[in-house]
């Protein structure tokens, strides 16, 4: 895939990981465009990177996904790539029964169902494009889920098995289906107080940023960064001891 020239559509751009990467699509020579919830951080996005293009949009919500495709589909004709990247971060607790459960609803919501579904609505489109791709944003903690944060950590295993299915249904269209899963970054998702050994594991949004852009760059599908790389391997190596 090449790194520019492309028409890029970021989900949860105004912030962390989504504006980072941005700013280096941007810099790389492509169009951005970015949604986000919130009009005051896509604002604040715009006047720190004015070649973006911004719309309010939550993804969690099918009027808004379905607003969000008709508007930047007949603006942007030349769309080629859908960033799923928008995500949410909450604390659920069990032995409170179901007292977390609008929790876990948004997280489900925002995390696993918008993507499927921005996904399915901007294919037609996307395989009219010469070359096109989906990036799913999915994370180290797929692979070991911190407790507190089980659906989170839940929904995160399930974009790694999404887009495994998605990369073999669409292996003979010209959609490219890449799967980046980076460490915990720091970023203010979850508005959790991050541990001494959590911050050591950490990276940056820039340099998570920059380690998409080098995969997409390299037609590396399935991506692991950072701490997220010794986890994977740990997968793979459990995974072929048990399969031999």
């Amino acid at each position: 895939m090449t790194g520019s020239c492309n028409t890029i559509l970021i989900s949860g751009g105004a912030t962390g990981i989504g504006l980072a990467l941005a700013d280096a699509f941007l810099k790389s020579g492509n169009e951005v465009i970015i949604c986000g919830r919130r009009r005051e951080k896509l604002r604040s996005a715009k006047a720190r990177l004015p070649r973006l293009h911004v719309r309010v949009c939550d993804v969690s919500k099918s009027r808004s996904r379905l607003a969000l495709v008709e508007w930047v589909t007949g603006r942007f004709k030349s769309l080629n790539v859908l960033v799923n990247n928008a995500g949410i971060q909450r604390s659920f607790d069990f032995t409170r029964g179901p007292k977390d459960m609008a929790h876990a609803e948004a997280e489900i919501a925002t995390n696993l169902a918008a993507p499927i579904h921005l996904s399915a609505l901007l294919i037609p489109h996307l395989r009219r494009q010469r070359q096109s791709a989906i990036v799913n944003v999915s994370s180290g903690l797929a692979l070991t889920p911190i407790a507190a944060i089980p659906v989170y950590c839940a929904t995160k295993a399930a974009i790694h098995s999404l887009s495994l299915s998605m990369r073999h249904q669409l292996r003979n269209t010209r959609i490219r289906v890449f799967e980046i899963a980076p460490p915990m970054v720091d970023t203010a998702l979850g508005g959790r107080r991050r541990g001494k050994d959590e911050i050591e594991l950490c990276m940056s949004a820039a340099e998570v940023s920059q380690g998409i852009l080098d995969a997409f760059r390299r037609d590396r599908y399935e991506v692991a960064l950072g701490a997220a790389v010794h986890l994977r391997r740990q997968r793979d190596a459990m995974f072929a001891s048990m399969n031999q």
